[in-house]
């Protein structure tokens, strides 16, 4: 199953964002994690295509400063939650009032704000994040700051090595990539344990760079835990994350 052409629409301060979609059905929308973009998350490793086969019309958004999306090097362009208001502003532009949401890493951090902030979906999927990376971004901000202000020095095989691999394999914007950490913003745990809707958290098996997965699935009032193959980078290219998730989403 192949996706839509990208499209495009204004954000809430004139960015443009491009977001892809396929198949038809109840509409969920699915946003990928930090270097990545939709086409890297969500469609390249089959992901999208499970869910759609389900009887859903799948909206993968490019995120500010990723894929097609605009990526601007102006400060003022990445101001706390500036994610989650564009987020709103997808929603808004679709016209979207019954629907699900999650995302991947950054995205699922994304999903969260945007339940924090108002949105109200009927499904929430959080994949690749654990409960300390909702409460406390600041371990997370301080590990890709080091990744970005250091390119090139870094050792080998270690995981900050590996993160500078792929951001080079999605031909990220260094610059407008260390914007994106200023957006950052911690959702308090009375905010979690105010997601009330059914909620799937998916990490990998070896998965602990944004802490602990089966704590936020309790965490959760209505939170189920999947653990799939893999870690933080590997276990978003295993099909059985796309398979936990259109699992879920269609029961």
């Amino acid at each position: 199953m192949a996706s839509s052409p990208t499209e495009y629409f204004e954000s809430f301060d004139g960015v443009r964002i491009a977001w892809r979609e396929m198949g038809e059905g109840r509409p969920v929308v699915l946003i990928h994690g930090y270097f990545s973009d939709a086409a890297t998350n969500w469609i390249r490793y089959g992901h999208a295509a499970k869910i759609a086969a389900n009887g859903f019309r799948v909206i993968m958004p490019d995120l500010r400063a990723h894929g097609e999306s605009d990526r601007p090097h102006d400060p003022a362009a990445y101001a706390p939650d500036t994610l989650t208001r564009d987020g709103h502003a997808l929603i808004a532009h679709l016209r979207l009032t019954d629907y699900d949401l999650g995302g991947y890493s950054l995205g699922a951090r994304t999903t969260s704000r945007m339940l924090a902030t108002g949105a109200t979906p009927g499904r929430i999927v959080f994949a690749g994040m654990g409960l300390e990376g909702l409460l406390h971004t600041h371990r997370r901000v301080d590990h890709f700051r080091n990744i970005l202000t250091r390119l090139g020095e870094h050792e080998r095989g270690s995981p900050e090595w590996l993160a500078e691999a792929f951001l080079k394999t999605t031909k990220g914007d260094p610059v407008a990539l260390l914007g994106i950490l200023n957006t950052f913003v911690d959702t308090g745990a009375e905010d979690v344990a105010g997601f009330v809707q059914p909620a799937l958290v998916v990490a990998g098996e070896e998965d602990q760079d944004n802490g602990s997965a089966p704590d936020l699935a309790a965490a959760l009032p209505n939170g189920r835990y999947a653990e799939v193959p893999g870690g933080h980078m590997s276990s978003v290219v295993k099909p059985e994350l796309g398979q936990a998730m259109a699992d879920f989403l269609a029961a």
